[in-house]
Parts: structure tokens; C-alpha cells; sequence
């Protein structure tokens, strides 16, 4: 059954739209489609939109628009988009060689889940993966639909620096590094493709919506994308979903 939004409060300078209480793809969909109708629309007095697993957190300025009239006008906005027949999301293929040095806690998850890292990297690689939203970094996708069969604890003890493009295991999740920075997940593999290029238009190659798929590549083609990729534009594999 279709249940409306719920607009709350958030301030006096943003409010939130809740979709449900529940990470799922439906939500998901729903969240994308009303971010690019309200996006598209600009609408006066919106600042910023930033949507989650759930929810879209809309900034406005109030000497522009009140409370009231922005709520009015996303009701409207989102009754006439739920009408309308959802877009195709495309599916990015990210090359990843796993286990070595690139994926140095490959044999921990493997020892973890009492399976061989062939048949880890086998489930890691046969999914394609639901982007449901960007956040913690710059290009960072937070990924649903890992099987519950690798799921790994962080490590007890984050790492300093993590190299850019390292995939990793936490619990039930996994994710790929864009940028270098802390972290704690599990490292099992790396992509030579950037998530994240300032100097790139548009910077990041992912968005919420889109599902990713990681493809297992030799340590060889490995170094050859990557010199690919530092020598200029790298467009990755996209496809439709379902194909």
C-alpha cells in the first residue's frame, strides 16, 4: 500500500521528508525520484537537498519561504511525481583485484566466515549492489544486498590511512574508499577507478539510485587500468539494470 511522505521540522531552516522507518529498495527509489522532481524544479527559497537511506533533508532559506508554503508545494510536487513511471537505474562495473596487498584482510574474512577466499570473492562479486546513498567522504557509496555469508566486524583497531579505491567488509555492509582517509572496515580487494576527482565533470562517477557491481580483475590488468586512469579520463563499464 502507498503511503504518503511525512514532512517534519528539522530547525528553523530545514525540514525533513520521511519516506518509512525501513532501509529497502522501494524507499530507496521513492527518495531518488522525489530528489531529481524537486531538483529539477527548483524551487524558491531551497538551499540544499540531502537525501539518505529514508529521508530527504530539505534547507531552505525562511525569508524566502515559509514553513508551511514549502510543504504545500512539496506535497504537490511529490503527488504528481508518484504518478509518473520510475526511471531505469544503470548498473557501474568497478574492476577489483582482491587478497595481497590490495586486499590484506581477505584471509581474515575468510578465516571469519569458514569459507575458501575464492568462494569470498565469488560472493562479494555476484551481486549487484544498490547505492542507497553518499556520504562519510566525498564519492563514498553506501551499498545494500551483501550476503550476509561474508559479513565481517570492523577491525577492533581502525587503520590511519587507507589507500583510495580499497573495497572493504563492515558487518553486514561494503563499500568502496574514494578518497585516502581513516577506516575500519575489512580490506579484501581495491579498484584502480576514482570514485572521486575534483578535477572531473561531474566529480563523482556514482550517485544514490545506481547499483554497483565489482568485477574480479588479475594484479596485471589491475596496473594497466590503473595507468589508464592516471593518464586521463577512465569512463567504467555501465549498463542497465537487468541486463
Amino acid at each position: 500500500m502507498y503511503q504518503r511522505p511525512t514532512y517534519l521540522p528539522a530547525g528553523d531552516r530545514a525540514l525533513s521528508v520521511e519516506f518509512g522507518n525501513a532501509i529497502s529498495p522501494d524507499i530507496s527509489s521513492r527518495v531518488r525520484a522525489f530528489y531529481m522532481a524537486v531538483e529539477a524544479r527548483d524551487l524558491p527559497g531551497v538551499l540544499e537537498l540531502v537525501p539518505t537511506y529514508r529521508a530527504i533533508l530539505v534547507y531552505y532559506d525562511p525569508l524566502v519561504v515559509a514553513y508551511s508554503d514549502l510543504v504545500d508545494r512539496l506535497e504537490s510536487l511529490e503527488a504528481a511525481q508518484a504518478a509518473a513511471p520510475p526511471s531505469a537505474p544503470s548498473v557501474v562495473e568497478i574492476p577489483t583485484v582482491y587478497g595481497g596487498e590490495y586486499g590484506p584482510d581477505l584471509e581474515h574474512v575468510s578465516r571469519h566466515c569458514g569459507l575458501p577466499q575464492d568462494e569470498v570473492v565469488r560472493i562479494h562479486a555476484g551481486t549487484d549492489y544498490l547505492i542507497y546513498m553518499m556520504g562519510f567522504t566525498p564519492g563514498f557509496p553506501y551499498l545494500g544486498g551483501m550476503s550476509e555469508r561474508i559479513a565481517t566486524p570492523r577491525l577492533q583497531t581502525p587503520r590511519t590511512i587507507i589507500p583510495a579505491g580499497s573495497v572493504g567488509i563492515a558487518e553486514k555492509q561494503t563499500g568502496v574508499y574514494p578518497i585516502e582517509s581513516p577506516g575500519g572496515w575489512q580490506l579484501i580487494g581495491r579498484t584502480p577507478v576514482r570514485l572521486f576527482d575534483p578535477g572531473r565533470d561531474p566529480p563523482v562517477i556514482v550517485e544514490a539510485g545506481d547499483y554497483l557491481r565489482f568485477v574480479p580483475v588479475t594484479e596485471d590488468t589491475f596496473r594497466q587500468l590503473e595507468r589508464q586512469v592516471e593518464s586521463g579520463p577512465y569512463q567504467p563499464v555501465v549498463r542497465a539494470a537487468g541486463e
